[in-house]
C-alpha cells in the first residue's frame, strides 16, 4: 500500500514514482528494467475507461522488463495520479505523456523511445507523438479508438467529441459519486469487461483491480469526462495520418470493439503493420504468447 493512497494496492512490480506540475498535477507511474545502454526504453499507456489504470498493460510490462527499461504510466484522473476535479481533455493527458517523456529521457539521453498504448490512450500516444515525433522511434496500438465509422476524424486540432448538456447531466455534485458508484459495481464492471473480451472468460486480476481502482474518493471525475465524450479527440485520423515512424496496430476479432473499417487506408502505409488476432480488444491478455511474439518481431526489427 502507499500513503498517498493507502486503499489501493500497486498495480504492477517495480518502482512506483510521481512529479507534480502545474500543467498535469501528481502523475504516478511504475518503472522497472534494466538501466543505461540496454534496449531502447518502453513507454506503456492503458485505456480510458471506468476503471482504467497500468494493470491494464500487465502482461506486457511483465515480458519487457527483464530486457530493457520499462515505464507504465496512470494517467491523469486514475490510479495513483491525481483524481482532483477538474477537466480531463486530450491536452491533459497528452501533457502528462510529455512529462514522462522528459523524465525518460533525462534518465537515457538520446535514445527515443518505443511505446504501446491501449484504446483511447492510442489517441493520446498519437497526439504526442506528432507534438514530439524525434522521442519516438516506433509506436505499437492496441485496440486504437478512431478508426471505426465511415470516415477518419478529421475535425479541428484539439477539439473533442464532448457533450456539455450530457455531462452537466452525469457529473451533477448531488449524484454524481452514486452514478459512479452504480457504474462501478463489481457485477457491472464484470459484464462490461466481458463485452470487452468477447467471452465470459475473462481475465480475474484484472476484474479485481479494475473493482479496487474504483473506490478511492475522487475515482469520478476522469471517468465521467469520458462518459461524455471529452476525452475523444476530433482530431485523431489527423493524428494517425500524421504519423511518420513504424506502427504496429493489433485488435480482436471479438467484443464490442471490432470496429477497424478506416484502418485499411492507413495498412497500405509502408510504415504501417497490422495483426488481428482470434480475441477481445486487450489480445495481450487472451493471447500473450502469440501477442508478444509479433509484439516482438515489431520493436526488434532494424529501423526504417
Amino acid at each position: 500500500m502507499h500513503a498517498d493512497n493507502p486503499s489501493l494496492a500497486p498495480a504492477l512490480p517495480g518502482t512506483r514514482r510521481t512529479l507534480d506540475s502545474a500543467a498535469t498535477g501528481l502523475v504516478s507511474w511504475y518503472e522497472a528494467g534494466p538501466g543505461a545502454g540496454s534496449a531502447a526504453p518502453l513507454l506503456l499507456v492503458h485505456s480510458v475507461n471506468a476503471a482504467g489504470s497500468a494493470y491494464e498493460v500487465r502482461p506486457v510490462y511483465e515480458h519487457y522488463r527483464a530486457r530493457r527499461p520499462v515505464y507504465a504510466i496512470d494517467l491523469p484522473g486514475f490510479g495513483f495520479s491525481a483524481r482532483t476535479d477538474r477537466p480531463y481533455t486530450p491536452r491533459l493527458m497528452t501533457d502528462a505523456l510529455h512529462a514522462l517523456l522528459a523524465h525518460i529521457e533525462r534518465e537515457h539521453p538520446g535514445r527515443p523511445v518505443d511505446a504501446l498504448a491501449v484504446s483511447l490512450g492510442c489517441e493520446f500516444l498519437a497526439r504526442a507523438a506528432v507534438e514530439a515525433p524525434t522521442r519516438f522511434a516506433r509506436i505499437a496500438f492496441v485496440s486504437p479508438t478512431g478508426f471505426g465509422g465511415r470516415r477518419l476524424r478529421r475535425g479541428p486540432p484539439g477539439a473533442t467529441l464532448g457533450r456539455p448538456a450530457l455531462l452537466r447531466a452525469v457529473a451533477h455534485p448531488a449524484w454524481r459519486r452514486g452514478l459512479f458508484a452504480l457504474l462501478t459495481r463489481r457485477g457491472v464492471i464484470g459484464y462490461f469487461l466481458r463485452k470487452t473480451w468477447g467471452s465470459r472468460d475473462i481475465d480475474a486480476g484484472l476484474w479485481d483491480y479494475d473493482y479496487a481502482v474504483t473506490r478511492p474518493p475522487g475515482a469520478e471525475f476522469a471517468p465521467l469526462r469520458f462518459l461524455s465524450g471529452f476525452l475523444f479527440s476530433a482530431d485523431s485520423g489527423t493524428l494517425y495520418e500524421s504519423l511518420r515512424m513504424p506502427v504496429w496496430v493489433a485488435h480482436g476479432v471479438r467484443g464490442d470493439f471490432t470496429d477497424y473499417r478506416q484502418l485499411a487506408g492507413l495498412a497500405d502505409r509502408a510504415r504501417w503493420r497490422v495483426d488481428s488476432f482470434d480475441t477481445g480488444a486487450l489480445p495481450h491478455f487472451e493471447q500473450p504468447e502469440a501477442f508478444l511474439a509479433r509484439c516482438d518481431e515489431f520493436l526488434d526489427a532494424a529501423p526504417r
